[in-house]
């Protein structure tokens, strides 16, 4: 048992140590992580600028609370935090696991506040932030529970995940030949379901997400909200940042008919979508709030109160 306790330790450090040089090794010298800061600047009015929108969309309801406090998790050159800036929110703090990036974006402009956190063991006191958001970073942790409970730990309010979605809750027929296939013969469902074991190249095993878990993680700990948006946001490909999100594009014309054909299946049901934005609320938001999130296409469920408390 010792021995299996100091493999996952090792194993925890070397991720932590992984993410953090990542970027360093990416771009070592600062006049790579400027350019790269200012590339944010200026590549407004492309597509990949259109297709981060995606994502940032579905926090825009809670942006209008200007003086409440934000916190960006796994931010690692400040772009969330930049987006809260420049919406009007009025104290954000960027975090990563390294401030090396950090550093340099609030030196160009880019942020205004910054620290160095490990998501799963925060420096911040209980209920010191009003919202956490960790955008695309959730699926990088080596413990990703650890992190959810001390975002919500941080948290005043809420705090809002986004990630791609686990499809297998939301594909029925994917979950019976799973069934079918696993009872045949062990790991033969890897043939028909490919990416059930992804990892990407900084060493992280892709952690999806889906509504179920995190309604469970909500009535676990008794809190009273979570609302979830469904959205198809991933049809990024190289040089998106340099080619404009008008409609006389070829390829931007494409984006929208994959993502048109993408969206209506999923409102049917018949495919899941790609992505969730997940609120889970420490305390139940204002009805003003709560119909600016319906409107936007969230689902919100009532977590019931516990019976025997």
């Amino acid at each position: 048992m010792e021995n299996t306790n100091n493999n996952i330790e090792s194993f925890q450090e070397d991720s932590y140590n992984r993410h953090s040089n990542w970027y360093t090794n990416l771009f070592p010298e600062k006049e790579q992580k400027i350019a790269l800061l200012n590339g944010i600047k200026t590549y407004k009015g492309t597509i990949n600028h259109w297709l981060q929108n995606q994502f940032f969309e579905c926090v825009k309801p809670i942006t209008t609370y200007k003086n409440a406090s934000w916190l960006t998790v796994g931010d690692a050159y400040g772009h969330d935090a930049n987006y809260l800036i420049e919406n009007g929110v009025q104290n954000v703090i960027a975090s990563d696991i390294s401030d090396e990036f950090l550093a340099v974006s609030k030196e160009v402009g880019i942020v205004e506040q910054y620290s160095a956190e490990n998501a799963e063991n925060l420096s911040f006191e209980n209920n010191s932030i009003d919202y956490i958001l960790c955008k695309e970073t959730y699926h990088h942790f080596p413990r990703p529970y650890a992190a959810l409970y001390e975002m919500i730990r941080v948290a005043k309010k809420g705090i809002v995940i986004i990630e791609p979605q686990d499809p297998i809750m939301k594909m029925p027929f994917l979950l019976f030949m799973s069934n079918v296939l696993e009872k045949i013969k062990y790991g033969l469902v890897n043939k028909i379901w490919k990416n059930r074991f992804s990892y990407e190249a900084v060493g992280n095993f892709v952690y999806k997400v889906s509504e179920r878990e995190m309604e469970k993680f909500a009535a676990g700990i008794n809190l009273p909200m979570v609302a979830i948006k469904n959205f198809n946001p991933n049809f990024w490909f190289p040089g998106s940042e340099k080619i404009p999100a008008i409609k006389s594009e070829k390829k931007f014309r494409k984006i929208l008919f994959k993502k048109g054909l993408r969206d209506s299946l999923s409102n049917f049901g018949i495919v899941p979508s790609q992505s969730l934005s997940i609120i889970i609320f420490k305390t139940l938001p204002e009805i003003e709030l709560r119909e600016s999130l319906k409107k936007r296409g969230y689902k919100l469920i009532n977590i019931p109160n516990n019976p025997y408390l």
